[in-house]
């Protein structure tokens, strides 16, 4: 071969590889990041003595005051069989007896996913993010707030697919109100099996529902595999102040028995449902904790449970709830302590605001939340983007832009990288002093992974931002929304799988008339 050629040849295979270099970079690829564990110190704000205060008091709550357990006799009988005081439902805990009923609950869960590499540790060190829960409006910048659909379900499942730092798929991560209620939560289930292959979370709106989410997992992933391994967690929420009502009973119970994993939690907005002080609400937090646990072990000793503490405060002058406060943190924070105390997963936290739109106050106090969470400690972060609104609202541009921030979470519990590459000694040796380090070894090896980059935030110079139009945030974050969805692809799902279920849902839904309340 000529020189000639030979240059040709050497020409074309640069150009062939930038060609493969850009392919490469603008192929659609679907990445999701392994659930954090945590390699950074957990806040610990409570002294020895302030949680021993804690413990005996919610002790004295569940011997004295008692917790209500409501429309369901059977419950009833497990406790007086226990040896609990029971009159009328009305049920008061001799000191301990809670105590040592929760000892049986496992200390860390695994949630199998249809994709085993998805699959998620709760407890521990580990850290998942699970997409926001339960309103019953959307919003987005083309089409504000609505009443959620169906269609906006399926979005938000996509993009949660789509989002790399989005460990798990949620449950109901809105409320789509143009199905009938007794139905919806087949769609909802069958919508997280169909576009997404990371776990996700059961209904628990009726214990028939609880039982619709295990036949439709026995479906999934075969009867047996499901009889020996926890492939759902799920939301059971306590009627705070000290109340648990026969719905969310009787899915507990469901879900106990099948030995799916549920998130007892109290539901509490201080200075409504719960004292005002911080010590006060760790003491009811405990206490109800302490009863929904034991109860979840009466009906099966051993059943995954994981410790919740929903807390927000109260604006004084309003009424409204209120998020990403200090109190808020101090209390997070305590609960987490009071969980490892018990040896239990904990779950807390999340891209919580009260704003009404993606804006600078949604940003101070999602930032706030989803901060003292990681360092609180939370196992399983529910509400971990898309949150708006006080929790009425799940919106789109939200959802991409708390994803993307998740990514900083994952970087910030990492922790410090001290190998001997991390200490830069011979970076520091080339460039000596009045230097710079572009150019150096160092950092040459290593610019690509040096810094966790947003993947939606706006680096560019005045000019370059001008330009191409000088978009904030929420215009960067429809763009990024329209993009994942226009990138987004099913993950493969056994056919004879897929028609199980179609055949299941649509056998359900034919069984019952329409109800919408």
């Amino acid at each position: 071969m000529s020189e000639v050629a030979e240059a040709g040849a050497r020409r074309r295979a640069r150009g062939g590889g930038g060609a493969a270099r850009r392919a490469e970079r603008t192929a659609v690829r679907i990445e999701a990041a392994r659930y954090i564990e945590r390699a950074v110190p957990t806040m610990e704000i409570l002294n020895e003595e302030a949680l021993q205060i804690i413990e005996r008091n919610a002790e004295t709550v569940l011997e004295e005051i008692g917790v209500a357990f409501t429309d369901n006799p059977g419950a009833l009988a497990l406790w007086r069989e226990a040896g609990a005081d029971v009159r009328d439902e009305r049920v008061r805990i001799p000191r301990g007896l809670a105590r040592k009923l929760c000892a049986t609950a496992p200390a860390t869960i695994t949630q199998h996913a249809r994709n085993p590499e998805r699959n998620v540790e709760i407890g521990g060190k580990t850290t998942v993010f699970a997409p926001v829960y339960g309103p019953p409006f959307v919003r987005d910048a083309e089409g504000g707030r609505r009443y959620a659909t169906m269609a906006d379900f399926e979005t938000f499942v996509k993009l949660g697919y789509m989002s790399k730092w989005l460990h798990h798929s949620g449950g109901t991560v809105c409320e789509p109100t143009d199905i009938a209620v007794n139905k919806r939560h087949l769609d909802m289930i069958h919508a997280h099996m169909r576009l997404s292959d990371k776990p996700f979370m059961g209904s628990v709106t009726d214990p028939a529902r609880a039982a619709d989410s295990v036949a439709m997992c026995e479906i999934l992933f075969g009867k047996e595999f499901v009889a020996e391994n926890t492939v759902m967690t799920s939301l059971i929420n306590i009627n705070s102040p000290m109340t648990l009502d026969g719905v969310m009973m009787g899915a507990l119970e469901v879900y106990a028995r099948a030995n799916q994993a549920c998130i007892i939690s109290p539901f509490i907005v201080g200075g409504a449902m719960a004292p005002v002080s911080v010590m006060g609400t760790l003491t009811q937090v405990l206490a109800e904790v302490l009863a929904g646990v034991a109860y979840s072990q009466l009906v099966r000793p051993g059943a995954p449970v994981i410790f919740g503490a929903f807390v927000a405060s109260i604006d004084m002058n309003s009424g409204a709830p209120t998020f990403g406060t200090p109190e808020a943190t101090k209390i997070l924070w305590g609960a987490g302590q009071l969980a490892r105390r018990l040896g239990l997963p904990f779950r807390s936290g999340g891209a919580l605001c009260g704003s009404k739109l993606p804006d600078a106050q949604a940003a101070y106090e999602t930032a706030n939340t989803l901060n003292a969470a990681l360092l609180g400690g939370v196992n399983f972060m529910l509400h971990a983007c898309g949150w708006l609104e006080g929790g009425l609202v799940a919106s789109f541009e939200k959802f991409v832009m708390d994803a993307d921030q998740l990514g900083a979470l994952h970087s910030i519990a990492a922790g410090i990288d001290i190998s001997e590459d991390a200490q830069a000694m011979d970076a520091i040796r080339e460039v000596g002093p009045g230097g710079h380090y572009l150019g150096c070894a160092h950092t040459q090896a290593n610019f690509k992974t040096a810094f966790w980059r947003s993947g939606l935030l706006d680096y560019k110079p005045f000019e370059t931002w001008a330009e191409e139009g000088a978009r904030d945030t929420q215009m960067l974050a429809t763009a990024r929304v329209k993009q994942m969805l226009a990138d987004y692809q099913a993950p493969p799902l056994d056919e004879g799988v897929a028609e199980g279920l179609r055949t299941f849902v649509a056998k359900r839904k034919a069984a019952e008339p329409d109800a919408f309340v």
